[in-house]
């Protein structure tokens, strides 16, 4: 028999889901809302529920956006020449952080895994190709997180567009092999944006 009414046990057991978030910390958070003002437990519901109703991805380059065109495309002043591709919206994150990066981005959301049973009609490929193939660029940074699969997944892009006469590059290897780039502090970011070596 649950300590807690149902509705909370519920909250704590949706909290539970949350990457990292262990029994003490689901019951605390469910608590701080319980405790919270209606207003703003109001207001984290509504917020939850747009993230799940209002985010798209970007016509272009399939970040996270609530527009047709994500902010990082529409902006004028960035660079049309260089492209970074990145396995996830979180790595996007960490390097606008960075402050270290003036071009646009390619968002595959995920990469190629014959375990895993991913394979490149399941992630961006074809649109970064088409991106490539419609000119104007040139230089692509293959930004994805150092793994095997990461590795993969460039080798095999690299190949499809190796013959539309763009520069290939990677971040340079500050970040060790099996990071995850979305979890990478910004200095070292920064470096390995600025230090890339072409492929």
């Amino acid at each position: 028999m649950t300590q807690h009414p149902e509705p909370v046990q519920r909250l704590i057991n949706a909290f539970k889901r949350f990457p990292g978030v262990g029994d003490r910390s689901a019951e605390r958070y469910a608590h701080h809302v319980l405790n919270s003002p209606r207003d703003e437990a109001r207001a984290l519901a509504e917020a939850v529920r747009d993230v799940k109703t209002k985010i798209k991805k970007c016509k272009v380059c399939h970040n996270l956006t609530d527009s047709d065109i994500c902010p990082i495309c529409s902006d004028a002043s960035r660079s049309r020449e260089i492209i970074c591709v990145v396995e996830g919206h979180e790595a996007v994150s960490a390097i606008e952080r960075s402050g270290s990066y003036r071009g646009l981005y390619h968002v595959l959301w995920g990469h190629i895994s014959p375990i895993e049973g991913t394979g490149p009609e399941d992630i961006t490929a074809e649109s970064l190709v088409t991106r490539v193939k419609k000119g104007g660029v040139k230089e692509v940074i293959f930004a994805l997180n150092p793994t095997l699969e990461g590795d993969g997944t460039t080798l095999y892009l690299i190949e499809q567009i190796k013959a539309l006469n763009v520069k290939v590059t990677r971040p340079a290897r500050g970040i060790s092999s099996g990071a995850d780039l979305a979890r990478a502090n910004s200095t070292v970011l920064t470096d390995a944006i600025r230090g890339r070596s072409q492929i």
